[in-house]
């Protein structure tokens, strides 16, 4: 049987090669394939998760900033979704 592993990280530029600042991991397999490590982020930049097998499902949107609010605080803007699917 396949199940689904979803990973997003969050980057700190548009780019795929930009350091990852923030992530999380869905597990459809529970537990049951592969997972990944607690704590840091399990890639460096998204361009090492794709060199790693994961499918790059959707990329970083370009939203322009609102004029004048360049420089406040929001949500993580450069979000990247990945999937792999792994046999239990």
């Amino acid at each position: 049987m396949v199940r689904q592993q979803v990973l997003y990280l969050w980057a700190a530029g548009s780019a795929i090669d930009s350091p990852t600042i923030g992530w999380a991991f869905h597990d459809g397999t529970d537990g049951a394939a592969d997972g990944l490590p607690d704590g840091d982020p399990p890639y460096a930049t998204g361009l090492d998760a794709l060199r790693d097998g994961w499918f790059l499902l959707q990329s970083a949107q370009l939203v322009p900033s609102v004029p004048g609010q360049e420089h406040t605080n929001s949500y993580l803007q450069y979000e990247f979704v990945f999937e792999r699917r792994a046999e239990i």
